[in-house]
């Protein structure tokens, strides 16, 4: 019995003997850095982004920015849902909407050519106030909002209902995609 626990004894030191000469010639090759190495797992907080929306201002004659803070996806047709959507909540600085409260966003999405397309329902046009000043603010206000906040657009192309639409309320072609217009932005 003796000789039995003896070799056990002697296999167990020779384990833990050749465990222990191996952690001093491996472990010092895996390199360790303090400062990422964590006991507990991290919980990521969202990105924040300062993004510049687009409004009129009193006379409805050029744009200003407004300064907002929105998550960033890392999805520009995302980011880009985002800036629509608040644009179409409205200004908080006593500037003016640029897009009926009403009218949705139906689809964006952002082509391989750094196009934007920006499907509105037909609210946009029935409650649009009219008018070819107004026309172009609200056109530009969202071509805007979206080229000058997101570098992966350089154009936009706005749909309504899922369709190409001519105009807007009569004055601005629309069957192109358009780039952004600083002229208007004061």
């Amino acid at each position: 019995m003796k000789k039995k626990h003896l070799i056990i004894f002697v296999a167990l030191t020779i384990l833990v003997g050749s465990s222990v000469a191996l952690s001093f010639f491996i472990l010092p090759a895996i390199s360790y850095d303090p400062d990422t190495f964590t006991t507990s797992v991290e919980v990521k907080s969202p990105e924040r982004t300062i993004i510049h929306l687009y409004f009129a201002d009193k006379e409805n004659s050029f744009l200003i920015a407004e300064k907002r803070l929105l998550i960033q996806p890392d999805d520009p047709a995302q980011m880009g849902k985002l800036i629509i959507e608040s644009l179409i909540k409205g200004p908080k600085e006593g500037l003016m909407r640029t897009i009926p409260l009403d009218a949705t966003l139906r689809a964006l999405f952002v082509t391989e050519d750094k196009t934007a397309y920006a499907d509105f329902s037909p609210v946009i046009r029935e409650k649009h106030p009219g008018g070819c000043k107004s026309e172009i603010i609200t056109i530009y206000s969202i071509v805007n909002s979206l080229i000058l906040n997101i570098p992966e657009i350089d154009a936009v192309k706005i749909l309504i209902d899922g369709r190409e639409s001519m105009t807007l309320a009569g004055h601005i072609d629309l069957r192109f995609p358009l780039k952004a217009d600083m002229l208007l932005v004061r």
